[in-house]
């Protein structure tokens, strides 16, 4: 068994860098291998998905998840979540 002495909140923070930077190589090969009208369908099937969140498999990180691949597609929606996310670093 490992030992550490990192507190919770360092742990928060690495799985939460951990989860982000999954994410970001996730939409970065969506946006390069899945073509434009595919996208929207996968982001909306993800976001549906993620409404189905408490069943086993399926989680509710696919709403985020699903939310950022549609905005591959849709420009507003894309000005929308670079503001937020603009504002959640800050």
């Amino acid at each position: 068994m490992k030992h550490h002495n990192s507190s919770p909140d360092q742990d928060r923070r690495s799985a939460a860098a951990w989860a982000s930077d999954n994410s970001k190589a996730a939409i970065k090969w969506t946006e390069r291998s899945v073509p434009p009208g595919l996208r929207l369908a996968l982001g909306l099937l993800l976001i549906g998905g993620g409404f189905l969140g408490f069943l086993p498999i399926l989680g509710f990180w696919m709403i985020p998840l699903g939310l950022a691949v549609a905005a591959l597609d849709i420009r507003p929606l894309r000005q929308a979540l670079k503001t937020h996310m603009v504002r959640q670093k800050r």
